[in-house]
């Protein structure tokens, strides 16, 4: 016989007291789609998508100077004799995107230190292939757009775009297993590790010391905070900000100070799950001892402070903040990224020598450049036995896997915009990263179902990719 009491076996209250039930009862039914579509695994990748589309078909419309004026919109602000003011444009790729490299800092970080790069043997064949991922696009781009009015743009076809790869992966279904994803996953963390050197090495302009100083002030902050164990993380946002004014100011791009700030966050737990569990019981246990009417109001929020510390303090602040920021920068910030840089006029007249150029050296080094790269630097790894093929994968996903990392979207629009300060070049940098990365996408999923097979039963899948697998190695 249950001794549990009847207000003891009462569930949650549906709704908070002040709210109003049919008000709130629809808008969960309106917001249902939403939360289906969310828990997509290519969710992101799909709003990329119609980001871009909707940015093309606006650029191309008879309402594209709208388009033009809104991201040249001036914003700022003024503090007194003090002003700063900047087009709506650089607010997004030069602000919002800090926060978008801030994440892959933290990504980069904690998979050093407890991922797939925090062992060498298992970080090997990622490390090689996203190194022949990088360097093949680039000496491809300057072998096809060499001039010297065009050569800026070899950094354009070096990179992956995460969301979309992912995405073709997922159309792919059970024909993609789990080490296929995994591996994607660690390859483009590196590909974007070798971004933000490229980014810092040839996009910044000469140094400033005093900026390096200011800089230098905000990491500072940040350190120190973290010696007198200042957990609110809120408190951190102040000498982040004086960071990034300081690389700003020292003519290095700002986003790099977003990719510091990320490396240098904790990767470590202060309680972990064991301590949670520990303290909330302990905190429990205490309140099912005391007469609820007896305990002070004081008390209470004293107790329930700690049971958020706990809650708080479960998971490493990079893993916390990579959790609470990642929705915001895959739903927020890349869309946003994308609405205000893939909006690419195509009727501006007849293309001239140079844009061609850049057009063909983008769309050689994401179509051929990327697959060649990967495979070749993976084959070697294998060959001499420095890295190790995940069980489960053979040569046919490496090549799927090549192909889907052509699929270069957020951070080569990101180079293009750093690379070419006129226009026309910028334009068609523009238009080889859209052509190539839609025509990579469409023939990795080809690709996909002709060379996968969907997942068997494992035994059978085993005896069937042994002869494939010892090929590869």
């Amino acid at each position: 016989m249950s001794t549990t009491s009847p207000r003891e076996s009462e569930p949650l209250p549906p709704t908070p007291p002040e709210a109003w039930e049919p008000l709130l009862r629809l808008t969960r039914i309106a917001g249902r789609p939403l939360e289906r579509f969310l828990r997509i695994e290519a969710a992101s990748g799909i709003l990329l998508l119609v980001a871009a589309a909707v940015a093309l078909l606006w650029a191309n419309s008879p309402w594209a100077d709208a388009y033009v004026h809104l991201w040249h919109t001036p914003v700022g602000i003024r503090l007194g004799s003090f002003e700063f003011e900047r087009s709506l444009e650089w607010f997004v790729n030069d602000g919002l995107m800090v926060i978008f490299f801030f994440v892959v800092g933290m990504e980069i970080r904690r998979e050093v230190h407890h991922g797939e790069l925090s062992e060498w043997r298992r970080a090997a064949l990622p490390a090689a292939a996203a190194l022949g991922g990088m360097l093949a696009p680039a000496l491809l781009y300057l072998l096809v757009a060499g001039a010297p009015a065009t050569r800026a743009g070899w950094s354009v076809p070096m990179a992956t775009d995460i969301a979309f790869a992912v995405g073709v992966l997922t159309l792919l279904g059970k024909r993609v297993p789990a080490a296929l994803r995994v591996l994607l996953l660690a390859l483009a963390v590196i590909d974007d590790l070798g971004a933000i050197v490229v980014i810092a090495a040839f996009y910044s302009s000469g140094i400033s010391m005093a900026g390096v100083l200011v800089a230098a002030l905000g990491f500072g902050g940040v350190f120190l905070m973290q010696r007198l164990a200042v957990r609110a993380k809120l408190a951190y946002v102040a000498p982040s900000l004086v960071a990034w004014a300081g690389i700003y100011a020292a003519g290095v791009h700002p986003t790099i100070a977003g990719v510091i700030v990320g490396l240098v966050t904790p990767v470590r737990a202060w309680l972990g799950p064991d301590g949670f569990m520990t303290g909330v019981r302990h905190e429990l246990e205490h309140l099912a001892r005391v007469n609820p009417s007896a305990l002070s109001s004081h008390e209470f929020a004293e107790r329930l402070r700690r049971v958020d510390v706990a809650r708080r303090e479960a998971m490493s602040p990079a893993e916390s903040l990579i959790e609470t920021l990642h929705p915001w920068v895959a739903f927020g910030i890349m869309p946003i990224f994308a609405l205000a840089n893939a909006g690419v006029s195509l009727s501006g007249g007849a293309l001239d020598a140079d844009a061609w150029r850049v057009i063909s050296g983008v769309a050689v080094g994401l179509l051929i450049g990327k697959p060649v790269g990967i495979l070749a630097a993976s084959w070697l790894t294998l060959r001499l036995r420095i890295g190790v093929l995940p069980t489960g994968l053979t040569l046919r996903h490496l090549v799927v896997l090549g192909v889907v990392a052509g699929i270069g979207f957020t951070m080569a629009l990101f180079l293009a915009q750093l690379a070419f300060a006129a226009p026309e070049l910028l334009a068609a940098a523009k238009i080889g990263v859209l052509a190539a990365s839609a025509a990579t996408g469409v023939l990795g999923l080809a690709l996909g179902r002709v060379l996968l097979r969907p997942a068997r039963t494992e035994g059978a899948a085993e005896s069937a990719d042994e002869a494939e697998s010892s090929t590869v190695a």
